[in-house]
């Protein structure tokens, strides 16, 4: 593999460090086949990565493709762009003809994750992007703008709804304070929660026998939880335990880490493109891309798939409340008021934009996420800081959220055909898609 790549893709490396060669002067330059440039495609991420931690997610392919060199001691980012530069030259140059409609899609998807990370290197350089042209380039899609206020007028709708005096800021504290799940008993709710959402997935789909995940407390993280896909069908899922967990986390960070959440989409990818089709590009994942859209979006919406809103209800009330403590009686009404306050969610994204567009500073960044999202401030400053780290990256959860959705309904997966929303949820999850596709 190694021989054959260099000889077919030498061409295109003269080209572009030299100026011109010989033999392509006489003749015009073979197109390396997809498998060539996925692997190119794939070692230069991970050398990348060498330089930007976050930068690949995870990675389960050949180990031999893994960098052998320490990393230099500045970045080579001119070096780095040729490479992805050459990678999308060849994509650019496939023949498509008598290609099926998902090998299309596949040369598709993989120019949209070299574009992003071409992107990506020229951010680490030092370009510059608005925070509407960095979601496009790395994720493929367009923020929504509102005014705030839009979000003032949500937040009217919530004055009558909470219990309680003064702002409602304060009393969606003091009334959220007794939902909080007491720390001795985390685990045993989080576990309870991750069973349910396991149970429940593998009821729809048949995953590898092997597939399985380890659960970790931590502190100290700008996230509040993470999935780390090792390969080989398992995770590593992490929980921050900085601030108080309320109840409605345990599903929800059961799901969106777990099933049918990241886990799921990881496994399911592994299984279904590299695995079966040898697609190898799939066996890195760049956090800064399109992919992550898909990932976050699905998710997010997963947690509905696999608990429709009755039935979870019912799950918290006969098994999560009473196992951390909680009245199971003041749950309906406390999911009802948590609904309203989902639709102030673009809010935080509103404050991300102004934030990492210099228009407001990190204090004001955080009072609106105080004031729309009733984020408490220490927290609130927790959250400036996973912008600081991920930028745009908010987008995904959800924008991506509602892409997933509107894609899913519109293919007949609607609330009233669950058993049709599970089958086309996991063609989305082990099929190439970003968000552009999700519109078309």
């Amino acid at each position: 593999m190694k021989f054959y790549y260099l000889k077919n893709l030498l061409p295109f490396v003269c080209l572009a460090l030299l100026g011109a060669c010989a033999p392509a002067k006489q003749q015009e330059a073979p197109v390396p086949p997809m498998d060539v440039l996925a692997e190119q495609y794939v070692k230069t991420l991970l050398r990348i990565g060498q330089y930007d931690s976050d930068f690949v997610d995870a990675y389960y392919g050949p180990e031999e493709w893994k960098p052998t060199s320490a990393p230099a001691d500045t970045f080579p980012g001119e070096t780095l762009l040729q490479e992805l530069q050459l990678v999308q030259q060849g994509l650019m140059a496939q023949d498509t003809i008598g290609l099926t409609a998902l090998e299309k899609r596949r040369i598709a998807m993989l120019q949209k994750q070299v574009l992003a990370s071409i992107t990506k290197v020229e951010m680490m350089q030092g370009r510059k992007l608005s925070f509407d042209e960095e979601a496009k380039l790395l994720y493929d899609a367009v923020p929504p703008h509102y005014e705030f206020t839009y979000f003032d007028s949500l937040l009217q709708t919530l004055d009558t709804a909470l219990p309680g005096e003064g702002s409602i800021a304060d009393r969606w504290a003091a009334y959220r304070f007794r939902f909080v799940i007491p720390k001795e008993k985390l685990d045993t709710v989080f576990q309870a929660a991750i069973t349910e959402a396991r149970r429940r997935t593998k009821a729809h789909y048949d995953l590898p026998e092997n597939e399985n995940f380890k659960v970790e407390y931590v502190t100290d993280k700008p996230w509040s939880g993470y999935n780390y896909f090792k390969g080989n069908s398992y995770s590593l899922i992490q929980i921050n335990t900085d601030f108080p967990i309320n109840i409605e986390r345990a599903i929800d960070l059961a799901g969106h880490e777990g099933y049918p959440g990241h886990h799921v989409y990881n496994v399911l990818l592994e299984e279904e493109l590299v695995n079966n089709r040898g697609w190898k590009e799939y066996s890195v994942y760049p956090l800064f891309s399109p992919q992550s859209l898909i990932a976050e979006g699905s998710a997010n919406y997963g947690v509905e798939v696999a608990f429709p809103a009755a039935e979870r209800i019912q799950f918290e009330k006969e098994v999560l409340f009473p196992l951390a403590g909680l009245n199971p009686k003041e749950a309906e009404g406390y999911y009802a008021i948590l609904n309203k306050i989902a639709q102030l969610d673009f809010a935080g994204t509103e404050a991300a934009r102004l934030y990492l567009d210099g228009q407001i500073s990190r204090e004001e960044a955080a009072d609106l996420l105080v004031k729309y999202n009733f984020y408490d401030k220490d927290k609130a400053l927790q959250r400036t800081r996973f912008f600081d780290r991920y930028r745009s990256y908010v987008i995904n959860y959800n924008l991506g959220q509602e892409l997933v959705r509107q894609h899913v309904e519109a293919q007949g997966g609607t609330a009233a055909n669950p058993e049709k929303r599970w089958e086309v949820f996991r063609e989305l999850l082990s099929n190439p898609y970003s968000a552009s596709m999700l519109q078309q």
